[in-house]
């Protein structure tokens, strides 16, 4: 079951240049799955969840796609996943993703609480710094621009009008703040090393650049 659903959501997204991708799912899955252990979550569903989170992304599929879930649930009927299932699935789905959380949205069940946290620590470490360029690349944005400030007051519909100003804003528009969004132990504690190597990254960063008031934004922000 859970490899037929795998073989749909690698035709849709193997393609992907935006970081949101089958390397993507793959490590989220396996991350998700390594949670669902700690947690004694159900893993199948922990699975699908996880396979099936960005197949209706709104920046990949538009608005439509998102609301109703179009892809997930034709993979699910194709595939003929028991209608328990589906529904618990698409429960998660619906409350999973930055833009959800900020529309004040939150997974309820377990298995939903692990895949959110996973899919927000893969945006962490040293490939959530890959993803982050690479979709600032596919919306011709620069990574860094010294004279264009984050957005502090971020909504909803902020966040979902466009691609940030550079790779850098997103980073602190939403990155630096995952960290907190965790809601699992083992979402808290993956996260704690992962936003840490965004920080000291930043700080690297910016010393290269010769951007000090970079520096003390960050401090300030940190704080």
């Amino acid at each position: 079951m859970i490899e037929k659903v795998k073989m749909h959501v690698n035709e849709l997204l193997n393609k992907d240049n935006s970081g949101h991708g089958i390397d993507h799912i793959n490590r989220v899955l396996e991350l998700s799955l390594k949670f669902a252990e700690k947690e004694n979550a159900n893993k199948d569903i922990v699975s699908l969840i996880a396979l099936l989170h960005d197949v209706d992304d709104y920046k990949l599929f538009g608005m439509d796609n998102a609301e109703n879930l179009t892809n997930a649930k034709m993979i699910m009927r194709d595939c003929n996943i028991d209608k328990n299932a589906q529904e618990q699935v698409c429960l998660a789905l619906n409350t999973i993703g930055y833009s959800k959380r900020l529309k004040g949205f939150c997974p309820t069940t377990i298995e939903g609480k692990i895949v959110s946290d996973a899919d927000m620590c893969d945006a962490l470490g040293a490939n959530g710094i890959l993803r982050v360029y690479t979709y600032s690349l596919k919306n011709g944005r620069p990574f860094f621009n010294k004279d264009i400030f984050p957005i502090e007051d971020m909504t909803a519909e902020k966040y979902t009008r466009g691609c940030a100003d550079s790779s850098v804003c997103h980073i602190f528009e939403k990155i630096l703040k995952l960290k907190n969004l965790m809601l699992t132990e083992s979402g808290k504690e993956e996260a704690k090393s992962r936003h840490q190597i965004i920080v000291d990254f930043l700080y690297h960063f910016f010393d290269e650049e010769n951007a000090f008031e970079w520096k003390r934004y960050l401090d300030n922000y940190l704080k």
